[in-house]
C-alpha cells in the first residue's frame, strides 16, 4: 500500500502555469496509448513521468539516472507517496524503465534508463562492459530555468519581435541551461548578439557539448564510446 503523506503537511494549491512560452517535456504517443492505461499505482505513474522530464536534462549519448539522483530531489521524493524503491521496482517490472547493474565507486550500483531503442542500446553497452559511466557524486536536480527573454534583455540587448520569435524557437530546441550558458559566453567575450549566441548553440548541437570540469581521460573515453556506437550496430538509436 502506498505511504500517505504526513497528516500535518499543508500543500499550497497550484498557482497555474506561467505566462509566455514554457519549456516542454515531450512524451511519446505510446505512453498514452499503451503504458498509461496499464499503470494502476500513483507512485509508479509519478516516477515514470518524472523520468521523462529528468532525462531531458541529462547530456550525453547514454542517458540514465541512479537511485541517488532521484533522492537528490527532495520535493519529488516528498510528493511521491510511496518508497522510491517501490516505485522504481514497479516501473521496471512494468517495462517502462530498464535497470542495468554494475559496480561504481566500489559498490554495486543500479542505473535506470527508459525502455527505448537508445535505452536498450545503452544497457547492452553497460552490461557487456563496452561502456561505463564516470564515477562521481549524484547529479543535483535541475534548477528552475531563468526566463530567457528577460535574460536576453538584461545581457544582450532590446527584445524585438524577431528576436522574441528566435528565442521562442531556441527554447523549444535546446535545454534552457544551454541558452543561459551561451548568453554568458557571449557576454564574457563581448559578443552581445543573438547571432553569436545561436552559433554557439548550433555548434553544441552539432558537435556535442562537453563539460569543462571533466578530466581529459573522461572526455576521451566518452568520445571513444560515442564513436563506437555512432558507427556500430546501434547507430540508428544514438543522437549525433
Amino acid at each position: 500500500m502506498a505511504a500517505k503523506p504526513p497528516a500535518n503537511k499543508k500543500t499550497m494549491p497550484f498557482q497555474g502555469f506561467p505566462e509566455g512560452k514554457s519549456q516542454i517535456t515531450r512524451l511519446p504517443q505510446a505512453f498514452f496509448r499503451q503504458l498509461l492505461p496499464q499503470i494502476d499505482h500513483l507512485g509508479e505513474l509519478k516516477l515514470t513521468v518524472y523520468v521523462f522530464w529528468r532525462l531531458e536534462q541529462v547530456e550525453g549519448a547514454f542517458r540514465f539516472l541512479r537511485a541517488a539522483d532521484f533522492a537528490q530531489d527532495e520535493t519529488f521524493i516528498q510528493g511521491l507517496g510511496c518508497p522510491l524503491e517501490e516505485a522504481l521496482e514497479r516501473a521496471v517490472k512494468r517495462g517502462a524503465l530498464l535497470e542495468a547493474r554494475l559496480e561504481l565507486d566500489g559498490k554495486a550500483e543500479r542505473l535506470y534508463l527508459l525502455n527505448s531503442p537508445k535505452g536498450r542500446a545503452a544497457r547492452h553497452a553497460i552490461e557487456s562492459g563496452q561502456w561505463r559511466p564516470a564515477e562521481g557524486a549524484p547529479a543535483a536536480p535541475p534548477s528552475q530555468p531563468a526566463n530567457i527573454f528577460r535574460l536576453y534583455e538584461e545581457n544582450i540587448g532590446p527584445l524585438t519581435p524577431l528576436i522574441a520569435e528566435a528565442l521562442g524557437e531556441a527554447e523549444d530546441t535546446y535545454p534552457a541551461g544551454w541558452i543561459e550558458d551561451a548568453m554568458r559566453i557571449a557576454v564574457e567575450g563581448n559578443k552581445r548578439t543573438w547571432r553569436y549566441v545561436a552559433a554557439i548553440l548550433e555548434r553544441w548541437q552539432r558537435e556535442g557539448r562537453h563539460d569543462k570540469k571533466k578530466a581529459p581521460q573522461d572526455r576521451s573515453d566518452a568520445a571513444e564510446a560515442g564513436r563506437k556506437y555512432i558507427e556500430g550496430e546501434y547507430s540508428d538509436y544514438i543522437e549525433h
